[in-house]
């Protein structure tokens, strides 16, 4: 009974209300100490968190086993996924009932929740990074500037990217132009089918590349103005960044750095550059909120409202990791 996992797996019965949390470095996300706090909150103290850490591209009997877990046992209500989006839909994807169209569409799953007894997989960065993105950049950025946009990695994150601006009604809220690089071209062939399947005027470039010196020279070709996007998961979960200390921003442009924690090497190569570049750099605290609170109201089937989300956003603010806007030591980028 492979898909109802219930022989096939082993199910641990829960004594108490369960949200998943699946990711690589669980423990060391500022969510653990948010939780409880926000399920006070919200008047759902009983619901407590469990992280569940996979190694990156687990083997596909993993990925199963959790989502097993909470397709079958009844206090396990659901969860949010992270860095395994992907790898959860092309594993376990038969496991699901349902797939909303977000997820048959980017072709992974973010967020696992319950309704009627049946377990249902969604997609929810199109919708958390749109919302994050509208914030950073406000109405009609690129009919005002003109720029272009560069993403440094094809996974879920930039699939919801390069979603969330295909569907923008308003010409200035497109860019006319989106480069994805990625180091591997599977994921990149995923993403460009995706785009092929929808009506665009974007111009869509893809680069398989993980030279960081190459994409140093893919960034310098961006025009002025443009959005540069760490959505690689390097600077978190892998150390590093997609680009080298001596990579040039664009001039009167926007580095966003998707993750609030780890070395975030891209974003201290970013604030090297906040004067020199005149460049405006963001990091993914606003994402994260986004995030957590629409996978939160999915699970527990609730609305969270502008006031709910300012009466969150100030819990979690008190947690907040200190990022301090200087060059991280023996940076050495030249700014030009």
């Amino acid at each position: 009974m492979d898909q109802s996992g219930s022989l096939d797996y082993q199910i641990i019965q829960k004594s108490v209300p369960t949200f998943y949390f699946v990711g690589v470095t669980t423990r060391q996300s500022s969510i653990i100490d948010i939780f409880p706090l926000w399920m006070e909150a919200l008047g759902r103290p009983e619901i407590i968190m469990e992280g569940v850490d996979h190694a990156l591209h687990d083997q596909r009997q993993a990925y199963r086993q959790t989502v097993a877990q909470i397709k079958n046992d009844p206090l396990s209500l659901g969860g949010l996924i992270t860095a395994h989006k992907i790898d959860i839909l092309e594993a376990a994807g038969d496991m699901f009932d349902v797939l909303h169209p977000s997820a048959e569409i980017t072709g992974e799953i973010s967020c696992v929740s319950k309704r009627n007894g049946m377990l249902i997989g969604h997609a929810k960065d199109p919708l958390t990074s749109g919302m994050s993105l509208d914030a950073m950049l406000g109405e009609g950025y690129f009919g005002r500037m003109g720029g272009e946009v560069l993403i440094f990695g094809a996974g879920g994150s930039g699939k919801a990217i390069c979603l969330h601006f295909i569907h923008k009604e308003d010409l200035g809220d497109r860019p006319k132009r989106i480069v994805v690089v990625n180091r591997s071209k599977p994921r990149l062939d995923q993403l460009q089918l995706m785009v092929e399947n929808l009506n665009t005027d974007i111009n869509f470039e893809y680069i398989c590349n993980e030279d960081p010196k190459h994409n140093d020279e893919i960034m310098a070709g961006l025009a002025e103005g443009s959005v540069v996007i760490n959505a690689t998961g390097l600077g978190k979960d892998r150390p590093g960044s997609p680009i080298t200390d001596k990579g040039l921003f664009p001039r009167k442009g926007i580095a966003w750095e998707i993750n609030y924690r780890g070395e975030l090497d891209f974003w201290y190569q970013a604030i090297a550059q906040v004067s020199p570049r005149n460049l405006t750099v963001e990091d993914g605290w606003l994402y994260f909120l986004h995030g957590w609170t629409q996978h939160i109201a999915e699970v527990l089937h609730l609305e969270i409202t502008s006031d709910i989300f300012s009466r969150l956003s100030e819990i979690a603010e008190e947690l907040r990791p200190s990022l301090v806007p200087q060059p991280r030591p023996g940076a050495s980028g030249s700014m030009k």
